[in-house]
């Protein structure tokens, strides 16, 4: 149901963007997935199948409802539509959900799920459960566009990017493995009885464990910027999934052009990965600093619309021994924020270790040093607690487990990457 323009997605290079085909992969069976789609293109997809015009308007808020607000995988279950009806629906639609390769849990808490697609492609997502909130962190591509050096996820090819129903398709597996649908619904197509764990705590008035949505898993979510914004207005939609745009983070590499876009067609929070404050460093942490530099970034989060106070822009600052983690480094970044007068936070991460890296982690010291400095500069910076290591979910640590590559691989890899950045 996809447009021919949302085949295609801009990936970094000499001309920006570069088309990159997405191949959409038809159901055997011939059916169509409602999974990912919005109220029109429900509307049009049940005319396409034989509906008249007033038809599918009616019988599309009723799959909205089922779909998004109760999690419904089963047409049998839509009471409001007539026996009828159900077994036409069933015969030409179904209700997706993502394929659970691998579910695992933390010794702290932290679930990770690899799934896999209906054309065999491997991503993962992440829960984090807290005292006062669960964060589910989400995948936006298969594999990756960029090479950031820390992080095990740029190690990959990127292979695609991932449609509005696999992006939403995780949040609804993430809430039908934690119980979260309204009492009646029966939104069981995938759930995992290995993690389900009916004495976690509630977090939220409203009884969710599920709380907060970060776009921070794999992938560049500014370069699959269509289908990310489509899937979080899903997300949003207060007769559907209702969750607060206040409480969704999108994170970006710094994607400069496409920042103010995501201001005004999306409205979310920010974090930007920053993780240097010089443009040597940057240049090597984070290469698409060479196309798009710390200045300009900035003044792009400078003018960000959505900035202010109350919703402050989160810069992230992975912790990387002898490299990034010095004083005078922690100066350097309160100079810059103040320079640009942003509402800002930085997020301090421990490095988290990776098979074939070349960096090590700050010390407990020298990070408490840097944060402290931030905090002296009038600055909020917190040290952000590793979660989900011991399972390699972990900030920087996603990879679908098919991804193995030698150390040649991974350079080539990265020669190859860093050319397309001119």
């Amino acid at each position: 149901m996809q447009s021919a323009a949302n085949l295609l997605m801009p990936i970094p290079g000499l001309i920006d963007p570069v088309p990159v085909p997405r191949a959409v992969t038809p159901r055997e069976d011939g059916r169509v997935d409602l999974m990912g789609l919005s109220r029109p293109q429900m509307k049009s997809a049940l005319e396409e199948a034989g509906l008249d015009e007033k038809q599918a308007k009616l019988r599309s808020k009723q799959l909205f409802h089922w779909l998004y607000h109760r999690g419904e995988t089963d047409f049998e279950a839509m009471t409001d539509l007539a026996k009828p009806m159900r077994l036409w629906m069933a015969e030409r639609f179904v209700v997706g959900r993502p394929e659970v390769v691998e579910a695992q849990v933390s010794t702290d808490g932290t679930r990770k799920w690899l799934l896999r697609s209906d054309d065999g492609q491997d991503y993962e997502m992440v829960f984090i459960p807290d005292a006062d909130r669960g964060t589910l962190c989400v995948s936006s591509q298969v594999g990756c566009t960029l090479n950031c050096r820390f992080c095990h996820t740029g190690t990959m090819r990127l292979v695609r990017n991932l449609t509005p129903g696999e992006i939403v398709g995780q949040v609804m597996l993430a809430r039908d493995a934690l119980g979260e649908w309204p009492k009646g619904s029966m939104a069981s197509a995938n759930d995992d009885a290995d993690i389900e764990d009916e004495d976690a705590p509630q977090y939220s008035p409203d009884g969710r464990m599920l709380t907060n949505i970060v776009m921070m898993g794999m992938g560049e979510p500014l370069y699959n910027f269509d289908h990310v914004r489509d899937a979080l207005k899903l997300i949003m939609d207060g007769d559907g999934l209702s969750l607060s745009k206040r409480r969704i983070t999108l994170s970006t590499s710094g994607v400069v052009p496409m920042m103010a876009r995501a201001a005004e067609e999306i409205g979310v929070n920010l974090a930007v990965s920053l993780h240097a404050v010089t443009k040597e460093v940057r240049d090597e942490l984070v290469p698409l600093n060479k196309k798009y530099g710390i200045e300009e970034l900035l003044q792009a989060c400078a003018d960000y619309p959505k900035a202010n106070n109350a919703r402050r822009i989160t810069f992230e600052y992975v912790m990387i021994k002898d490299k990034n983690d010095s004083d005078a480094d922690a100066r350097e970044l309160v100079r810059l924020i103040r320079k640009y007068k942003l509402p800002a936070k930085v997020n301090l991460i421990p490095f988290n270790p990776w098979p074939g890296t070349d960096y090590e982690c700050s010390t407990s010291e020298r990070i408490r040093s840097f944060s402290n400095i931030v905090f002296e500069g009038g600055i909020s910076a917190p040290v952000r607690t590793p979660r989900g290591r011991d399972i390699m979910a972990a900030c920087g640590q996603l990879k679908s487990a098919s991804e193995k590559k030698s150390r040649a691989e991974l350079d080539r890899l990265a020669a190859e990457k860093q050319a397309a950045l001119g």
